[in-house]
């Protein structure tokens, strides 16, 4: 687990990715540069570079966020109970640096059923080097 003080992650992120990231905020629906994004490559942690999805798990959920049918690491997420806003969701977190993410819904497509809806602010992109 990579550990680092509120100062320094400051200094490594942009404030958007750190109030998002850090101090579990959420970024406006439709504004995140990932929401209608539709190049091949990889999705990765923003603060420590760890994958957390590929472009073959995206799709067009319609909520305005980047979204996820599936991890293509599973073992880099890890969840936690959210009981803020007055709601009970499940929050995700990257495993590596304990980074908000976004949540996760039993609402997605086939095969996993499940949405994990994800701040563009969290995420870098790779581009898939074609062969």
């Amino acid at each position: 687990m990579i550990h680092k003080s509120e100062e320094e992650w400051k200094k490594e992120l942009s404030e958007e990715e750190f109030i998002v990231t850090r101090k579990k905020g959420t970024e406006r629906a439709f504004t995140g540069k990932y929401w209608n994004h539709h190049e091949d490559g990889t999705y990765n942690c923003v603060c420590c570079g760890t994958e957390l999805f590929t472009s073959q798990e995206k799709y067009e959920s319609g909520c305005g966020w980047p979204s996820f049918f599936d991890s293509s690491n599973p073992q880099n997420i890890s969840t936690a109970t959210d009981n803020s806003h007055w709601m009970q969701r499940t929050e995700i977190l990257c495993s590596q640096c304990n980074a908000h993410l976004g949540h996760i819904f039993d609402d997605g497509p086939k095969p996993t059923g499940q949405r994990y809806c994800v701040n563009s602010a969290s995420l870098t992109f790779t581009h898939q080097i074609k062969k």
